[in-house]
């Protein structure tokens, strides 16, 4: 069964050290993406498109900067993919996500523990369901290690990405032969 994550009821935000003292956030809009789910319900396989140029922390100026080839380079790699490999069935709802995250052109293993909710009737008649995960990682393994030394020590930008997502999927409607 195919459920379709929905763009407009996903939320990716993300969170890096500034300063070493300070902590910048902005967020991402998902392209598109789906999730597949075996007949008893369980998930088996995600894949989700976000696009590198919607990247905005409320400041113009590092938003362009963070669109650059110093950071994301989203003029040449529009898109960030994560692609599932694994999907382990933790209890109540909770998985463990392995798979493959695709930044700038580099692609790395990634893995997180996802929490499910539902599914649930919409007002519309479709099918939801939804899900929270959170996750870090390490922006110079995907080769974004533009930096400045601080006069303090340390650097200005922080090399682990913490990020959350929080989305809805709705059921795909199943063709009807005539």
């Amino acid at each position: 069964m195919r459920w379709n994550l929905d763009p407009t009821h996903t939320s990716v935000e993300f969170a890096v050290r500034h300063m070493m003292i300070a902590t910048v956030k902005g967020t991402l809009n998902l392209k598109e993406g789906y999730v597949e789910t075996d007949e008893t319900g369980r998930p088996i396989r995600v894949e989700a498109r976000l696009d590198a140029r919607s990247i905005h922390t409320g400041v113009a100026d590092r938003d362009h900067h963070l669109r650059s080839p110093d950071f994301l380079d989203a003029e040449t790699h529009p898109e960030i993919v994560f692609q599932s490999e694994r999907i382990t069935p933790l209890g109540e709802g909770r998985y463990r996500v392995e798979g493959h995250l695709t930044l700038r052109g580099v692609t790395r293993p990634l893995g997180f523990e996802v929490e499910t909710y539902g599914p649930a009737k919409d007002p519309w008649g479709n099918e939801r369901m939804a899900a929270h995960f959170e996750g870090k990682l390490n922006r110079k393994d995907f080769g974004l290690t533009w930096n400045v030394p601080l006069e303090m020590g340390g650097l200005l930008v922080g090399e682990e990405v913490r990020f959350s997502v929080d989305t809805e999927a709705v059921k795909a409607q199943e063709a009807v032969s005539r």
